[in-house]
């Protein structure tokens, strides 16, 4: 009987410390300290024995990683979960939408049918494709794409700032400008600021591109995206020192330094 009593009290105390690192993890990762977050996934993923939770950690671990700018042992994390469990759609949303980035499109959309046949609802797969299309000249399938999400979600915000990006990126500013006001009087977010802002940008009213992009800010001050377009609203508008400054807040949040190494060009070497 007092074997069966400390047994049970260990078993309690070790259930209690783990539910503390996971919400230690939890906590490091709302407040964007990815660093702690690595650590916190990493103890958590090693330590796990249920296949399905190891997976998760190992995903969440790769998704730290990634925010940290460490894309190659990000990658190897999300194989890691994928092992843990093949059958998770997240983990192959992560890995579609990292070798998407990285340029490697061929196995982004292998990843992508993998992951569709698990879970065909899944958003993520689509908007990673539809970029995907869009990048390769196929309008067509990108559009598709976005509108097949709107068929189960019609709600979801990504899809439609998406068909806007489309229109944007084919040179229809007016369109795009027209569908963006629209989304903002219906749903005024952070997101949608900063994409209006990025269709002003491109039609060279940098006013109010700005106002825009701060107007996002002061939303959600921890959207990352949204100092990048600041950024790059301050480079046109040749305040250099200030835009570099934008760059820094965005990875500080989390935005991939490697996909700004082209702006962080422009920036003026700091003193030593």
């Amino acid at each position: 009987m007092k074997k069966t009593l400390l047994l049970t009290a260990f078993l309690c105390s070790s259930f209690s410390l783990y539910a503390q690192d996971k919400k230690t993890a939890e906590e490091c990762f709302k407040k964007a300290d990815y660093k702690c977050a690595e650590e916190q996934y990493t103890k958590l993923a090693e330590k796990e024995q249920i296949q399905k939770y190891q997976s998760e950690y190992y995903n969440s671990l790769g998704t730290a990683q990634r925010r940290l700018g460490k894309t190659t042992l990000a990658l190897r994390s999300y194989d890691s979960a994928l092992k843990a469990n093949p059958l998770s759609a997240p983990v192959y949303a992560n890995l579609a939408s990292l070798n998407s980035q990285k340029g490697n499109k061929a196995k982004a959309l292998e990843y992508i049918a993998k992951g569709l046949t698990i879970d065909a609802e899944n958003p993520e797969f689509y908007l990673t494709r539809s970029k995907i299309y869009d990048s390769q000249g196929k309008k067509d399938l990108a559009l598709n794409d976005l509108k097949q999400i709107l068929t189960f979600a019609p709600d979801n915000i990504y899809a439609k700032t998406g068909l806007a990006n489309l229109k944007k990126n084919n040179g229809d500013l007016d369109g795009a400008l027209k569908d963006y006001n629209q989304l903002i009087s219906e749903k005024p977010e952070s997101l949608l600021y900063n994409g209006r802002a990025d269709v002003y940008f491109k039609m060279k009213k940098s006013k109010e591109a700005l106002t825009d992009v701060n107007k996002a800010i002061s939303i959600d001050p921890k959207f990352a995206h949204s100092y990048v377009t600041k950024a790059l609203i301050l480079f046109d508008t040749a305040k250099p020192k200030e835009a570099c400054e934008n760059l820094d807040r965005a990875v500080n949040l989390g935005y991939e330094k490697a996909i700004l190494a082209d702006y962080y060009m422009k920036c003026v070497a700091k003193p030593k």
